[in-house]
């Protein structure tokens, strides 16, 4: 019954902008801490944000001042949003949710960063 439904993925062209987001169901969003994982083909799924229930953030050392993690609590949604793409980033893009020891995941958004 929980779900995490990833949407806004695509294609880009470097230095262009994408805005990620992740709609839960079946949870109590507001008390979860949230973030965003990437994976590329060949290489191990890593972390590009996070995002605490209280708000608290923290990014990846190759995304700082370029990627924005928010959440609605309104909205039950977390957001990612992407600017200064470059094609390393492409990967496709996982939602996660988290509360002790509950851990859910969305299926993924594929992201594209190509000219």
């Amino acid at each position: 019954q929980v779900q995490l439904v990833e949407s806004g993925g695509g294609l880009v062209q470097p230095g262009g902008s994408l805005r990620l987001s992740c709609a839960a169901s079946g949870l109590i969003f507001s008390i979860y801490d949230m973030g965003w994982y990437r994976q590329a083909p060949g290489k191990q799924r890593e972390l590009v944000a996070t995002i605490t229930s209280t708000a608290n953030t923290n990014y990846t050392d190759f995304v700082k001042g370029r990627f924005t993690i928010s959440r609605d609590n309104t909205k039950n949604t977390v957001y990612l949003q992407m600017n200064s793409l470059k094609p390393e980033d492409t990967a496709v893009y996982y939602c996660n949710g988290r509360l002790q020891f509950w851990e859910f995941w969305g299926q993924g958004t594929q992201v594209t960063v190509s000219s």
